[in-house]
């Protein structure tokens, strides 16, 4: 099963809304997993998205930046 990493703070409504889409994604039986990362508990992970964030990353590297619908998200997923 894939895991995805998602950026972000705990402050961020924007985050929180990244995360409702990626549940949402899963309750429709899309299997992946993933894991919330505070980038605000590492300086370089701060330095590399603070002014970016939420952003997704694919097992393989890939980025899903901020702003992302559910379509979107979908196809990240899906590819």
């Amino acid at each position: 099963m894939s895991r995805y990493s998602l950026f972000g703070t705990s402050a961020c409504h924007l985050c929180e809304q990244a995360q409702s889409l990626l549940e949402s994604c899963q309750r429709a039986g899309l299997e992946f997993e993933f894991v919330c990362v505070d980038i605000s508990e590492s300086d370089l992970l701060f330095e590399r998205y603070g002014l970016t964030i939420p952003v997704l990353r694919h097992p393989q590297g890939r980025e899903l930046l901020w702003p992302f619908d559910l379509a979107q998200l979908q196809d990240f997923l899906d590819d």
